[in-house]
């Protein structure tokens, strides 16, 4: 809810306040991308010390995106429901612990039940912590500004948890997941404004939130086994299969439903669909990308985990240092043009590490790669959460926001899989290095072709019209509960929208 506290001052400055809330989320992702970023470097350590195979290995990053991305959707409407706030604080609460549990565990079973925790904990407080962020700053520059600071944060946790985990690997495994124990229960959570429960929901979804929970949980834990059983076993064809089969149900009880857990009606704007399936070719691009990197830095050149991501560190430290600007930019050219120029920045980068070779020069090779990938995130990824979380009514924002982080977190699990699978099939020609950076030459032009997939589905948002200087929504049904979410009042969101933003679109019930 609005108070003196978080309103900006009339000459457009946040308030102290208005700060703390968002430093406080801006913590929450840095962590969560940090906790990502630091258990894959740690994994060899791990498997020598609890003595695990590399398939149970794999288990303790699958585990965290089984829970993570299964359980989002829930997640994001359970904020909605219940409150941001509430929802927010205990399942950072969770996530604490469960931090410190896996940094205590002495079995590799243990540690892959606490990464199957931290995923539970984490696919609550993402859609939360940006719906918080959403219904607190209003739409337009002040909210473009946010989510700029607030998504670049992920990308600097991700990129400083790569050399956080080389460093305190070199002591102990165990510190990469303490770590995020003390600075989870350390975060001001004070400065979080209070959100009402919405009240009136038409009751809880609980057909609808069982048939997506399963449904995402399964494609994600189909994705994940298919490269060691094989995508064309009958067991990964059933499981897509019974995906397809509930997905399929649960469609018909979205449409069905009084109080569903997604308004497919917001599926009906095309700069949503846009944004959803954006998010799935960015990161599954880029995820795919990094697997590649570290197996060829460490594997065929030989460098050091700390080593691996200095090299990665040029990408994050661009991002970082764009932080407070991409908003404006934002503001002025809107999020279809910034998307699509990044997209490009993108491909091009992917395509330059082509060139790579068993000795090659980082500053003329890999170091060009980075930068224009590290440009690329700039642009994209808080472009993405903007275009997501335009036009859409704030008692839905978790909603919205479960579902992109549900985009991310598929796409990432899903083109992972594919590029290790054309990895695989062409590791067949023998062990020498050469036949080695062989294999891995396809699984980098899958990755490209992701990536030119994401700037295709861009292009067709780069011909609708630019709003005109006043937008007025059509607002679906149970606004009014929520409709003081938002820094400034109502009338705000019907005023004029500034030249270049995505504006609000009428979307439909």
């Amino acid at each position: 809810m609005t108070s003196p506290l978080t309103t900006p001052t009339t000459e457009g400055r946040w308030t102290p306040r208005l700060w703390g809330t968002l430093l406080v989320l801006c913590a929450a992702m840095f962590l969560d991308a940090l906790d990502v970023s630091m258990v894959g470097v740690a994994l060899p350590s791990i498997g020598s010390e609890l003595d695990l195979s590399t398939s149970t290995l794999q288990w303790i990053v699958s585990g965290y995106i089984l829970g993570y991305g299964g359980l989002l959707l829930l997640g994001g409407r359970t904020a909605d429901l219940l409150g941001r706030r509430q929802v927010f604080l205990v399942a950072l609460g969770v996530f604490a612990l469960a931090s410190l549990l896996g940094g205590l565990v002495d079995s590799g079973p243990l540690l892959i039940a606490s990464r199957f925790i931290k995923g539970l904990s984490a696919a609550f407080t993402a859609p939360a912590g940006l719906s918080i962020i959403t219904t607190t700053f209003a739409e337009g520059p002040l909210r473009n500004r946010a989510l700029s600071i607030y998504t670049t944060c992920a990308a600097t946790g991700f990129s400083m948890g790569l050399v956080l985990s080389g460093l305190l690997t070199e002591a102990s495994w165990r510190l990469t997941l303490l770590l995020p124990a003390p600075i989870a229960l350390l975060v001001g959570l004070k400065l979080l404004p209070r959100s009402e429960r919405e009240k009136d929901h038409n009751g809880y979804d609980i057909p609808g939130a069982v048939l997506g929970t399963a449904s995402m949980l399964l494609l994600v834990f189909t994705v994940v086994q298919a490269p060691e059983v094989g995508w064309a076993s009958t067991r990964t064809l059933l499981s897509f299969l019974a995906v397809a089969v509930l997905l399929t149900v649960f469609v018909r009880v979205e449409r069905r439903s009084a109080g569903p857990l997604i308004r497919l009606g917001v599926l009906r704007s095309g700069s949503q669909i846009r944004a959803q399936l954006g998010a799935m070719a960015f990161f599954g691009s880029y995820v795919g990308f990094q697997f590649l990197v570290t197996l060829y830095m460490q594997s065929l050149l030989g460098w050091s985990a700390l080593h691996t991501a200095l090299a990665f560190l040029p990408a994050g430290a661009l991002v970082a240092l764009s932080s407070t600007k991409v908003g404006a930019v934002v503001d002025r050219f809107g999020t279809p043009r910034l998307i699509a120029v990044g997209f490009v920045l993108m491909v091009a980068g992917y395509a330059l590490f082509l060139r790579i070779s068993l000795d090659p020069g980082y500053a003329a090779v890999i170091l060009p790669t980075m930068l224009l990938i590290g440009a690329a995130c700039a642009l994209i990824f808080p472009s993405l959460n903007i275009q997501a979380t335009n036009g859409v009514d704030d008692h839905e924002q978790g909603m919205v926001s479960g579902l992109l982080n549900t985009s991310v977190q598929v796409g990432g699990a899903l083109f992972l899989a594919v590029v290790t699978a054309v990895v695989t099939a062409n590791s067949s020609a023998g062990s020498s290095p050469q036949a080695v950076l062989d294999s891995y030459r396809p699984g980098l032009i899958v990755v490209t072709g992701i990536a030119v997939a994401g700037l295709l589905i861009t292009l067709p948002g780069l011909r609708t019209r630019r709003p005109r200087p006043t937008v007025v929504v059509a607002r679906s049904a149970g606004n009014d509960s929520m409709g003081n979410g938002s820094v400034g009042n109502e009338s705000a969101r019907e005023d004029s929208v500034r030249e270049g933003s995505e504006g609000r679109v009428a979307i439909g019930d």
